[in-house]
C-alpha cells in the first residue's frame, strides 16, 4: 500500500505527463528556440525529482524499476547548478525518460491502488 506515499506517486506522474504532453509533435529545434517551454519543462522536472525525493525508502527500495537516485539528482541540479542546465538534457529527459517513467508509474499506482 503506497499509504501517505501516494500523493507523491501521484504528483511525480501527472507532473510527468504534462510534461510529455508540452513536447507532442515537437522536435528539438522547437524546444531550443522557446525560452518559456524551457523554463516550463524544466520546472516540471524539478517538481518530479522533489515529489521523488518525498517517497519513503521503503517505497524506493520496493520499486527499484524507477531511476531514484537519477530523478532526485536532476532535481538538485536543477535548483543547486542552475547556471549550468545542460538544455539538451532537459530535452532528452523528457523523450527520452519519462514516457517510460510514466508506465512504471501507472504500474505501481494501480497494483497498489
Amino acid at each position: 500500500m503506497l499509504g501517505k506515499d501516494s500523493l507523491y506517486f501521484l504528483h511525480m506522474l501527472e507532473m510527468a505527463r504534462k510534461a510529455v504532453e508540452k513536447v507532442r509533435g515537437l522536435e528539438q529545434e522547437d524546444y531550443d528556440d522557446d525560452e518559456n517551454l524551457q523554463l516550463a519543462l524544466t520546472h516540471l522536472v524539478q517538481i518530479i525529482g522533489e515529489a521523488a525525493s518525498r517517497i519513503s525508502p521503503q517505497l524506493r527500495l520496493a520499486y527499484p524499476e524507477i531511476p531514484w537516485h537519477e530523478i532526485t539528482g536532476m532535481r538538485n541540479r536543477i535548483v543547486h547548478d542552475y547556471l549550468n542546465i545542460d538544455e539538451d538534457v532537459v530535452w532528452q529527459v523528457i523523450i527520452e525518460d519519462l514516457p517510460a517513467i510514466i508506465t512504471q508509474l501507472e504500474k505501481i499506482i494501480s497494483a497498489e491502488g
